[in-house]
């Protein structure tokens, strides 16, 4: 089964794109559509309407995540109706012209983000959008049959190399500007928890509250990875496709156990949460599922704010405050590299007083009580 989306179903020509920077060109023989096909619920296969696109997004397909795929494909769809050009005739001059297009302001140029004061789309998507386009381009110069001999996409913007270093330094494309998370309070943790209507619902949310879970591990936990006995849970299809086995709070147990036996309907479905009624009851909860019973209990609660990520969040930052070791909380969270976990150190705000504290009361041992003078000075 196919099923396709045109551009105006994906809003492609009002964020990002306005029509002042779109560069239409005649010679253009196809029209970006996003085709997805199906095969027992699974998606099989992504195509946007070229040959050479579709046989990158084949080859995408086979080694990365869904998710991932599936951002690809929509960043390479934006960009060829943006730039409206065969992949051969693309320039390193087009991928500016891009860039301001999604620099552009979406909503008036008085109208920007608080977090970074920008009027048209993220820095993090512009810089993720490139990185799909590049990608494209890699594989088209590896396979060298598809007349592109070199990715239009610079890697950076030389720069002058420091005194004395050695090598070719160069500045990124794209700056990316460095943000702390968003964390709930725990008033605001009670506040959302009470508004959730089932017990799959709660125990979802704890399993990303409690035990740092993504939104993609909690929709993929199966039954056998689940071990009540240990309080722990076996995490097959992490980020990356990476495997862990992480510990959860007796909370989340007795709340999944509730699930189990008075809500879970009877079903063949391995995985652990699954729709409760309707036409797919017993069938796999979607992501745009888990999305819209947060979002529907966010409403409820009052809060402005509140994605499932951030629930991670929360988590790993309360794990940091609470004393956990750094290396701790990168195995719980399923970070390949502390370098990503050493944001929860900035978050943990109890941790950076407390070292503070101690630093602080030194110095000032060393200085001698307020306003009094040596001899020497007398």
């Amino acid at each position: 089964m196919w099923v396709i989306q045109r551009p105006s179903a994906l809003g492609l020509i009002s964020p990002g794109t306005p029509s002042g920077f779109r560069l239409e060109n005649p010679s253009m023989s196809w029209s970006p559509v996003l085709e997805r096909s199906f095969v027992d619920s699974q998606l099989v296969a992504i195509r946007l309407g070229d040959p050479v696109v579709d046989e990158y997004l084949a080859f995408a397909g086979s080694r990365l995540r869904l998710n991932s795929w599936l951002a690809v494909a929509f960043d390479l769809k934006v960009f060829f109706s943006v730039v409206g050009k065969e992949p051969p005739a693309i320039t390193t001059a087009d991928v500016f012209a891009f860039i301001k297009a999604q620099r552009a302001p979406r909503f008036g140029p008085k109208v920007v983000r608080l977090e970074d004061r920008e009027a048209g789309l993220s820095a993090r998507t512009i810089k993720r959008r490139l990185a799909s386009v590049s990608g494209l381009f890699t594989y088209l110069v590896v396979r060298g049959t598809f007349l592109v001999h070199h990715n239009p996409v610079p890697r950076g913007m030389a720069t002058r190399r420091p005194s004395g270093q050695p090598g070719r330094w160069t500045a990124p494309l794209i700056r990316t500007p460095r943000t702390l998370p968003r964390v709930l309070s725990p008033v605001d943790v009670d506040r959302f928890i009470a508004a959730l209507r089932t017990h799959r619902d709660r125990a979802m949310v704890e399993a990303m509250l409690l035990g740092g879970l993504r939104r993609c591990e909690v929709l993929g936990l199966r039954l056998r990875d689940v071990s009540p006995g240990e309080h722990r849970l076996f995490i097959a299809e992490g980020k990356g496709g990476h495997q862990r086995s992480v510990p959860v709070s007796k909370r989340f147990f007795v709340t999944l156990s509730e699930y189990l036996t008075k809500e879970r309907p009877e079903t063949d479905v391995g995985q652990v949460f699954v729709v409760l009624k309707g036409p797919r009851r017993g069938q796999p909860l979607s992501a745009y599922g888990l999305d819209e019973i947060v979002d529907g209990a966010r409403r409820r609660s009052g809060i402005a704010r509140l994605t499932c990520h951030q629930l991670r969040h929360t988590c790993l930052t309360r794990l940091r405050e609470a004393g956990m070791a750094l290396e701790a909380v990168q195995i719980q969270a399923g970070h390949r590299s502390i370098e990503s976990t050493r944001i929860y150190l900035h978050l943990a705000n109890t941790w950076l007083v407390r070292e503070y504290t101690q630093a602080a009361e030194a110095i000032e041992a060393d200085l001698g009580s307020p306003g009094a003078a040596s001899s020497e000075e007398l």
